[in-house]
């Protein structure tokens, strides 16, 4: 059984920065991608942030381009998020993704931040940022 495990949430000022952290287990190959979502209470899940295991290639929501960063570590199949900056409007739930070894039929393809393209989900840390 996969399972994604999101740590490093919390409550900062505005301005301030959080990394935040996903480790894999159960899964023997690598992910082709992992990616970081995000959702606040009423709204529908969006993608932020997202990285191709093979290359390192990385992809980002512009409401987050400059401050997120994501970085992964494929020995363990995990991926992180360094968040700075950070807005009042960045306060969500943060949710780590990965999408199986093979993809589209090669290890190179990543879908896009579309939610049901996306194999396996962890259970989200909170984010919270006051102004």
């Amino acid at each position: 059984q996969v399972q994604l495990v999101e740590s490093g949430g919390g409550s900062v000022e505005a301005g301030g920065s959080l990394s935040l952290s996903c480790a894999a287990s159960g899964y023997t190959d690598r992910f082709n991608c992992m990616a970081w979502f995000r959702q606040t209470p009423g709204k529908e899940r969006e993608g932020v942030a997202r990285i191709r295991s093979s290359t390192g290639g990385q992809l980002y929501a512009d409401s987050v381009k400059g401050r997120f960063t994501i970085s992964q570590d494929n020995a363990e199949n995990s991926v992180y998020l360094q968040i700075s900056s950070l807005k009042p409007e960045d306060t969500a739930m943060y949710y780590c993704a990965a999408v199986a070894s093979g993809y589209g039929g090669t290890r190179l393809t990543c879908p896009g931040f579309v939610r049901n393209a996306w194999d396996f989900w962890g259970q989200g840390t909170q984010v919270t940022v006051s102004s």
